[in-house]
């Protein structure tokens, strides 16, 4: 016990000693990682406990950048009070969303989720009176190209979301989101409503979700539809990252960032991967499932093994 207390406290002053003394491309790589460490684990409260598997979160994250986004395009609110309206924006959406979804079941509430996100993402881009359409939206950046406000606020966040998710997970919510998960039916025949209970996890997973889309409006300082609200992009690789690690986990979502960001960054910058990474992402996926299907922190001691075994020989 005393062991993991100061692993842990030696991991959190790497995390605030890091930034400082990094280049700053490297606190850029901390601040991808932490955006997706973000939305992972809002992803993984949803699909991962409560068994809703949802291919439209890239919804809450777009309405989360744009609730910011519209509100300086038009009237030169500052882009930071989007933090506070995109999210609450994309709960009161998630109320009858998941009301109407959460009627279907399996790969039909996630074929729902999909279309949810692919009809407002075209919806976005034909509303040019509000949204200024494919050209998207330009912010202006507060602390220009000082990053190391950007990595706490995000930091900030991302310790949030995994704060809140925990005590979620060990009150009431986390059990009937964990019943519900394994056996709807059953759930429903022992007297849970399943359906209010599936909307209290999409709540907080909306609320995280366009947290991460409004601190991305504001990183990035530049949104337009076919990046906030893209299926690829965002939607799936959220569910990456979430089964990289381990689904249904606490920490699996934060791992399977880390691995996510680091990989496409090495993709990125080594020259004989950089035209086919797309592809070789997905075989290291595929393989992933294949032979570690619940994850990488599930299966660690399958991993440690092998290891062994390979020392032995």
């Amino acid at each position: 016990m005393i062991n993991e207390k100061l692993g842990f406290l030696i991991l959190f002053l790497a995390i605030i000693i890091i930034p400082f003394i990094v280049p700053t491309y490297y606190t850029h790589i901390l601040i991808i990682v932490l955006i997706w460490v973000t939305l992972a684990s809002a992803w993984n409260l949803l699909g991962g406990y409560a068994g809703c598997v949802s291919f439209g979160h890239a919804f809450f994250f777009g309405i989360g950048a744009y609730g910011g986004g519209i509100l300086y395009h038009h009237w030169g609110i500052s882009p930071w009070f989007g933090m506070l309206v995109g999210p609450v924006i994309a709960v009161l959406l998630s109320i009858p969303i998941g009301w109407i979804t959460f009627r279907l079941r399996g790969p039909y509430f996630a074929l729902g989720m999909l279309a949810v996100a692919e009809i407002t993402r075209i919806l976005f881009i034909n509303m040019k009176d509000v949204t200024n359409g494919a050209v998207g939206i330009m912010v202006s950046r507060t602390w220009g190209g000082q990053k190391l406000q950007y990595y706490f606020i995000i930091l900030g966040i991302s310790i949030l979301t995994l704060t809140t998710i925990y005590f979620l997970l060990n009150s009431k919510f986390g059990y009937y989101f964990l019943s519900i998960r394994e056996d709807q039916d059953a759930a429903e025949a022992l007297g849970i409503p399943t359906i209010k209970y599936k909307i209290y996890a999409l709540i907080p997973s909306a609320f995280f979700t366009g947290l991460g889309g409004a601190f991305y409006m504001n990183y990035m300082a530049y949104i337009e539809p076919s990046v906030v609200f893209n299926l690829e992009g965002i939607s799936i690789m959220m569910i990456l990252c979430v089964m990289l690690g381990g689904a249904g986990t606490f920490f699996g979502p934060s791992i399977g960032a880390i691995f996510y960001v680091i990989l496409a960054e090495l993709f990125r910058i080594i020259p004989i991967v950089k035209n086919v990474h797309v592809l070789i992402f997905a075989l290291i996926v595929i393989g992933v499932i294949i032979f570690l299907p619940e994850g990488v922190l599930c299966e660690w001691d399958k991993i440690k093994s092998l290891f062994r075994k390979k020392k032995i020989a």
